[in-house]
C-alpha cells in the first residue's frame, strides 16, 4: 500500500508539473516580452500614407486618409504610447476612423484606443469570441487558459467593444483606404492577416501584416497543424513589397529604419520581398521539423 501511495504521488508531482512548469515558461516569457516592448521608439512614416507608431517591440501601424485613418494593431496596454506617436506625428486619433487587429490575443490596448478615438472595430467571428471574452479562449491549451483567468499581464485585457465582423477576403473601406483581410491562422485561432496598397510617388507598394506562424508551447488549439498549412498558401498567393508584422524584431523594423535615413529613397529599405518568403518559408520548415517556440 505505501508503495502504492508513493507511486500515485510522484504521478500527480508530474501531472501537476506538466501544467504549471508551461504556465511558469509563459509568464516569465511574457514578462520579457513586455520589458522589450515597453521601451519607446520614435513614429516614423514607413512609405505613403503608412506609419509606424508601435513601441520598440510592439509593431502598431496608422493608415492615413483624407476620410479618416486606419490603426492596425492593439498592443498590450500600450495606448499612451501609440496616442503619443499619433500626436507626434501630426494626426488627431479623433480621425481614428476604424480599428482593425490581427491576433486576438495581443489586443490589450483596443479598448482604450477606441474609447479615445470613437472608431469601430471591425473583427473576424472567432477573434470576436475570444477578443469579448478578454482573451479567454475556450480552444487553447490550459497553461495559457490559467493565465488568462489568473489575469497575468499580456494575457487578459479589458474587452473592447465590437462593432462590425468581417469574414475572410473581406475588405474594409475608409474612402480610398482599402484593407483586404485574410484568416491565417498561427500561433492563435483566428489571426487575420492584412494586404493592402500604398503609393510611393509615382508607384504603388503591396503591403502584407503578416500573422505570428510560430507554435508556442502551452498556446496550441486543435487544427493548428493544418491551420498553419493553409495559412502557407494563403500568404504565398499575396504580393507583397513591403511585409510586417506584430513583433517588430521579427520584420527588422529597426534595421530598416536606420537604413532608411541614409537612403536616396527612404522607403526602399523597407521594401523586401524577399524577407517575406523567408519569413513563410522558416515557419513552413518550423512545423516540418517540429519546432515550437
Amino acid at each position: 500500500m505505501r508503495r502504492f501511495t508513493i507511486q500515485s504521488a510522484f504521478i500527480v508531482l508530474i501531472g501537476l508539473a506538466a501544467v504549471v512548469v508551461p504556465i511558469l515558461f509563459r509568464a516569465w516569457r511574457g514578462a520579457i516580452e513586455r520589458s522589450r516592448e515597453a521601451q519607446a521608439a520614435e513614429p516614423f512614416r514607413i512609405a505613403g500614407n503608412l506609419y509606424y507608431v508601435g513601441t520598440n517591440d510592439a509593431s502598431i501601424f496608422l493608415i492615413t486618409g483624407p476620410e479618416g485613418h486606419v490603426l492596425l494593431y492593439g498592443g498590450d496596454g500600450w495606448e499612451r504610447h501609440i496616442l503619443a506617436s499619433i500626436a507626434q506625428l501630426g494626426f488627431d486619433i479623433k480621425d481614428v476612423k476604424v480599428l482593425i487587429n490581427a491576433d486576438p490575443h495581443e489586443a490589450g490596448a483596443l479598448a482604450a484606443l477606441q474609447q479615445a478615438s470613437g472608431g469601430q472595430l471591425w473583427v473576424g467571428d472567432v477573434s470576436a469570441s475570444i477578443m469579448t471574452a478578454g482573451g479567454q479562449d475556450p480552444e487553447a491549451a490550459l497553461p495559457f487558459r490559467t493565465l488568462v483567468r489568473i489575469g497575468a499581464a499580456g494575457a487578459s485585457y479589458k474587452p473592447p467593444r465590437v462593432d462590425h465582423r468581417f469574414k475572410d477576403g473581406d475588405t474594409i473601406r475608409v474612402g480610398p483606404t482599402a484593407l483586404t483581410a485574410r484568416i491565417t491562422e498561427g500561433k492563435s485561432r483566428g489571426c487575420t492577416s492584412w494586404s493592402f496598397p500604398v503609393r510611393d510617388g509615382d508607384r504603388v507598394l503591396h503591403v502584407v501584416s503578416v500573422c505570428d506562424l510560430s507554435r508556442v508551447k502551452g498556446m496550441r488549439y486543435q487544427g493548428q497543424d493544418e491551420a498553419l498549412e493553409r495559412s502557407f498558401g494563403v500568404l504565398r498567393s499575396l504580393p507583397a513589397d513591403i511585409w510586417v508584422t506584430g513583433r517588430s524584431r521579427t520584420w527588422g523594423r529597426y534595421r530598416k529604419f536606420a537604413a532608411s535615413s541614409t537612403a536616396k529613397n527612404p522607403v526602399d529599405p523597407f521594401i523586401d520581398p524577399g524577407g517575406y518568403r523567408a519569413y513563410i518559408d522558416a515557419a513552413e520548415g518550423d512545423l516540418r521539423n517540429d519546432v515550437f517556440h
